[in-house]
Formats: C-alpha cells, structure tokens, sequence
C-alpha cells in the first residue's frame, strides 16, 4: 500500500496486562520469542506503514516496559492504571489522539505472528466499506477461549466471548483476532458507552459494536487469510510454540535464498542476522544479534556467534563461541575456541582448539593453533603462535599490549608478559618467559638453565 494511502493511519498496541499465566516477574510482552521480545515483533509489523503515531498502552510493571521500548523512535505511551478491560485500555489513548483525522489500527502486543499485509488488507477494507469500525476475524478448528463473531445474513450482530457464549454460540467458528481498525471521529464517545455487564466484570471492547449498531455506524469484517498470523501468547508453551513457528520461517526463508541448513529444527538465527549463499550451517548452531554471515562459509555444529561479522570463505569448526568480532574471508576457527569482543582473526589466518582471543588481531596468514591464549595483542602477518603461549596483559591494575611482528616464530610454552613487542622474523624459544623486546630476526631464550643430578632419583627410593 502506498504511503500516502496511509498518511492518517495511527497505531494502539496493547501491553499493560499482567500475563498472569506466564508466572513471571517480567511484563508478558517482553518475553522473548524468536530471540526478541513479542512486542518488538509487533512494532517491526508496523514500521513499514509509517504511521502517523504509534502508542503503546502500558500498565502492569510499565516502567520497565517503556525502558525496554525507550529505543523506538516517536512511540508513546499510554498509562492503564488499574487494567479494567480492552475498552478501558483504549480510552487512555484519549489525551493523545482524540480531535486527529484518518483511523485507528488497534493491535495486541502478544500477538507477533501478524503480518503487514494483513494489517494494510484491514485498513484497505476499512477506508473502502466506510466502516466505523472494521474486525479483523479468522476461521479455526478449535475455537475455545476465543470471542465469537455471531452474524446475520453476512452482517454482524455481536462478538461474544468465550465466558459469556450460550452453547449454539460456542459452536461457531469465525472468531475475533482483537485486531481492529477504528475511525477515529467517533471511537472515544463510543467507548464512553461501554459498560462492565459481563462475566468478567470489564469494560469489553467488543462492546463496542452493539453501541454502534445502536448508532446505526457501519461495522465490517475481514477474514485473515491465515488463522496463525491471530495467534497470541498466554502461556510458556505457548511462547515456546510460536517461537518454533517463527524460527521455522525465517530458516524457511534462508534456504530460499540459497543457504543450506543440515538440520533447521535445530539451529537458531535472529531476526536481523544476515547470511550469504552457499554457506552451510551444521545442525546445533546459534546466529544473534547484527551478525553477518558471508557466502561459500561453513559453520559446523554447536557455533554460537553474536554481532559478528565473517566474509566469504570462512570456516567456524565445532563449539565455537565467536563475540563482537570479524574474521576474514579464508580464515579458519576452532573447533572450541573462544573469539571474544573487539577481536579481528584476518584472512587466510588459523586459529585452532582452545585458544581464546580477547582484543586481539591476527594478521593475515598467522597461526595460532592449540591451546593459546591471545589477550591485547598485535599478531603480525604470517605468524606463528606455539602451543600453550600466554600474553601477561593484566598487571593486576592495567592492561598492556603485546605486539608480535610480521613471520615471528613464538615456541611452544611462551609467556609474554605485556608491554613486550616481538620483532619481525624473530624466534621465541619454547618455555620461555619474556619481559622485554626481543628485536627483529633474533632468538630470544628467557629459562632457566636444565641441571640434572645424576641418581637423586634412586637415593630418594632407597631412603
């Protein structure tokens, strides 16, 4: 839909109740699903209709759902306080939408399913019935919990809910999503007129279409293409269920596009991870955050990355866990290696099992590949870093950095304790301790000197 069409389209997302069936101290709408909170799917859902106002209704722990949103670009808030009942979160909205021109998009912050072109297909429906108000339904098997459209010859009498249904309305199969579009001119004197004569002892929004039908104001209905989209949250199987869905379709998406996914069930990528073709991601992998993902790479099983960034090329072996960092096209990690923040591992470069990296950039072509650990360190072109080498950063008050120059060989064993550099072409022999600078093209040899003292051994077994 064009944005022009949508130019008077203003946005309520609901968020203020308690979510009493999560058992949880955390407002439901921040549970994650799909690796962000069920609210943030929502939001996402509405951005590119660019609407004039989005609102978000908060009540139970509402300040720590605004801190979570304070991130989102013009939203506000409106405060529900006590939760009495859809109708009532609505009204709150008043002060901040009441005398603006266009509609009202109503949504529901548990809802995450829900896709954009559901939402531009209502308000489309909406502006071309000229309705006062206009329903989002759906058509599903097993209706229960959920209000019931009830009609007459196509037209709408009522909704009514799940508590409050006679059995021959149980029965029915169209119910209501909770997703509406509202013309704006005569939604808060309406709700005024909402009253509480209910099992619930609320203030129901689906009220509202017997006061329109008594204001004789049209009311219409679209049926959702797809009853999942309507799908909320209530419970922790349900958060589970739906992240499954969502997990699914955006696998289902990348291997689309060319990615080849050995087992998706089992692998994880967040909502704004990218991957390029012809990667292959073994089964047991996490994607998060920023990351990007370069093409011909290949991710072996049990990888966890976050906000990270690989080229093409790039092979990642089993039970890495890659943090904040980049590592360039050709270059090979782990398995089992920890690549921690502000780390950079350059092309053609090795980094093998157990060796950690903290702060650390590895030249192009260097080898660092057994059971080392990199930390404020410099690692020239073509290195090469032994077994069991440590860099000393921390002085137990300071960091310090250490510099290992273009082709230095370092033994196996090494200690480096920082500041030190390592010059171009050196050698470090194994086992040593170095503390100062060894210059370029030399061999530094920091131990003590070996003494063996013949039959000690066997005096100590006589004894």
């Amino acid at each position: 839909m064009n944005t022009l069409v949508m130019s008077d389209l203003h946005v309520v997302v609901l968020g203020a109740g308690k979510g009493t069936r999560m058992k949880s101290d955390r407002p439901k709408v921040l549970h994650r699903v799909g690796g962000i909170p069920m609210i943030e799917h929502v939001l996402r859902t509405i951005q590119p209709l660019n609407p004039v106002s989005a609102t978000v209704v908060v009540g139970h722990m509402a300040n720590m759902l605004r801190a979570a949103l304070a991130g989102w670009p013009g939203l506000q808030f409106a405060l529900q306080e006590p939760q009495a009942g859809t109708a009532h979160a609505l009204l709150q909205t008043k002060r901040l939408l009441e005398g603006k021109a266009g509609c009202v998009v109503l949504l529901s912050g548990d809802v995450p399913l829900l896709r954009t072109t559901t939402i531009e297909k209502l308000v489309k429906v909406h502006r071309q019935t000229g309705a006062a108000a206009t329903i989002l339904t759906a058509i599903v098997e097993q209706p229960y919990g959920y209000g019931r459209i009830v009609k007459r010859h196509g037209e709408i009498l009522r909704i009514v809910e799940e508590k409050d249904a006679a059995p021959a309305e149980r029965r029915i199969r169209e119910v209501n999503s909770g997703i509406y579009a509202f013309d704006l001119a005569p939604l808060f004197q309406g709700l005024k007129q909402v009253g509480t004569a209910n099992a619930q002892g609320e203030y129901y929004l689906t009220d509202l279409v017997a006061v329109y039908r008594r204001e004789r104001r049209r009311i219409a209905t679209l049926p959702c293409d797809d009853a999942s989209e309507i799908r909320g949250i209530n419970s922790r199987a349900e958060l589970a269920e739906v992240s499954r869905i969502v997990n699914q379709q955006r696998n289902e998406a990348l291997m689309a596009s060319g990615v080849t996914l050995e087992d998706p069930a089992t692998i994880y990528v967040g909502p704004d991870v990218a991957v390029g073709p012809d990667t292959v991601i073994h089964p047991g992998v996490h994607l998060e955050g920023k990351t990007t993902i370069g093409s011909a790479c290949e991710i072996h099983a049990g990888v966890r990355i976050v906000d990270s960034h690989l080229a093409d090329g790039v092979t990642i072996r089993n039970f890495c866990v890659i943090t904040n960092a980049r590592i360039e096209g050709g270059a090979r990690v782990g398995p089992f290696a920890h690549i921690r923040p502000e780390s950079g591992v350059g092309p053609g470069a090795h980094i093998g099992n157990f060796v950690e990296l903290k702060k650390a950039i590895i030249g192009a072509g260097a080898k660092a590949n057994h059971l080392t650990y990199l930390g404020d360190v410099t690692v020239g072109a073509k290195a090469n870093v032994g077994a069991g080498t440590i860099t000393c950063n921390y002085d137990g008050e300071r960091k310090h950095q250490t510099v290992i120059e273009a082709g230095a060989f370092i033994g196996s064993g090494t200690e480096l304790v920082a500041p030190v550099r390592v010059g171009r072409d050196a050698y470090v022999a194994a086992g040593s301790t170095i503390t100062e600078d060894v210059p370029p093209g030399s061999l530094a040899i920091a131990r003590g000197r070996q003494v063996n003292k013949a039959g000690w051994a066997d005096k100590r077994k006589g004894s």
